[in-house]
């Protein structure tokens, strides 16, 4: 049978702070993308936008960076990765996407997709190889009887603002746009009530790749969002089980988002 192409899912943004739905998103994606039986979901990135990027209210990304490893303890698939928001200067998303699949490729470019001659089911015999980032665990392929290496993606998991904004005026290049639903591809998530395929349709950049954009609504509906939490804690009210408790716990402890413990 034809070898499912593994997916990496990456998330762009401020992350200021991460919440429970920006992790929950992940997890929505990763349903989806099974369900389809073409894909297989070998893990996601967060990638914190640099401190160069015009936002107002963005705390410094050595918090916000510290803040998504906090968030993540639990998480045995997706990781924090902070080249983005080392750089120099803030960069634009076809850029992070272009160095995180080459990043993607050389880790898991030749680790094999082991399956099991009679049940279909990857087989978890693993060994550790040197990789750019240090020890990288991959498959061993002496292990069992039939090897197949499918094909690798990065896809950009987002919101449905994000595909949205992609029709403001002068915010995204339109080779960056045609460059990022052509070459990696879209996974975005929306609410009940949106309608992201009459946006699709209006755009023919979009709507030339649409085979490549992945639209999920949401049906448990969630408003948490960051402008939220930031305006509660600025109001010295609860966010918890909004928000990592070990998230809250680093806000309180370096006064970010003008929390005050008195």
């Amino acid at each position: 049978m034809a070898a499912k192409t593994r997916v990496v899912l990456l998330a762009c943004g401020s992350f200021n702070p991460i919440t429970n739905m920006h992790l929950r998103m992940f997890e929505i994606a990763k349903d989806f993308l099974h369900k389809t039986g073409r894909y297989r979901v070998i893990g996601g990135i967060i990638s914190p936008v640099n401190d160069k990027y015009a936002k107002e209210n963005l705390a410094a990304a050595k918090h916000r960076c510290e803040m998504v490893r906090l968030s993540l303890q639990t998480s045995d698939w997706i990781s924090v990765d902070t080249w983005e928001s080392n750089q120099d200067t803030w960069l634009e998303t076809a850029k992070i996407l272009a160095h995180q699949k080459a990043t993607v490729e050389s880790r898991y470019g030749s680790s094999l997709l082991i399956v099991d001659a009679t049940s279909d089911r990857p087989v978890k015999k693993r060994r550790k190889v040197k990789g750019s980032r240090g020890n990288v665990d991959q498959t061993d392929s002496s292990a069992v009887n039939i090897t197949d290496q499918g094909p690798i993606d990065v896809k950009l998991l987002c919101g449905g603002d994000l595909l949205e904004s992609f029709g403001t005026p002068g915010l995204w290049a339109d080779k960056d746009i045609e460059a990022i639903v052509r070459d990696y591809g879209l996974v975005c998530i929306t609410r009940e009530g949106s309608n992201p395929h009459k946006f699709i349709y209006e755009s023919d950049v979009l709507a030339k790749h649409e085979n490549n954009i992945h639209i999920i609504t949401e049906w448990i509906t969630n408003d948490i969002s960051a402008t939220k939490i930031r305006r509660a804690l600025r109001r010295q009210e609860s966010v918890r089980y909004l928000i990592q408790d070990a998230v809250i716990n680093y806000i309180k402890k370096h006064k970010l988002y003008g929390y005050n413990d008195k």
